[in-house]
């Protein structure tokens, strides 16, 4: 039931139910440490967001959403819509390594083929709905 671990400058006695006993050097006092768990938190998410521009075609736009966001074809028309309309839209939440290096992705292949479509990430609040209503 106890394990007894010695140690040349503290003895210390362990038990099975997440306790520890360690004694003073000349074994006089012992002190009770219970192990704690750490706490983990979830991380930070962020808000990949497109931009509007008066020069991007459409039909661009719906394959880039399809192309990085994994979208099929009703709902990339539908957040392009909404970029169109609204000047913004939201096309998906991540942790920000995620985020960052899809705005980056979208970004570079927009200038590849000549386009000024844009997007930049944002944090998300907790408990935030996103924009795009999906």
């Amino acid at each position: 039931m106890f394990e007894q671990i010695q140690n040349p400058f503290i003895a210390v006695s362990m038990s099975s139910d997440d306790e520890e006993w360690q004694h003073d050097d000349d074994g006089a006092g012992a002190v009770a440490i219970e192990r704690v768990k750490p706490r983990l938190q979830r991380p930070r998410m962020y808000k990949v967001v497109m931009m509007n521009d008066d020069y991007t075609p459409m039909d661009f736009v719906v394959h880039v959403l399809e192309l990085f966001f994994n979208m099929h074809r009703e709902q990339a028309t539908h957040i392009m819509l909404k970029v169109h309309t609204e000047g913004r839209a939201v096309c998906g939440t991540y942790t920000r390594d995620i985020a960052e290096t899809k705005a980056e992705q979208v970004n570079a292949y927009a200038r590849q083929n000549e386009h000024p479509l844009l997007c930049n990430i944002e944090v998300s609040e907790a408990g935030e709905a996103d924009d795009d209503d999906s």
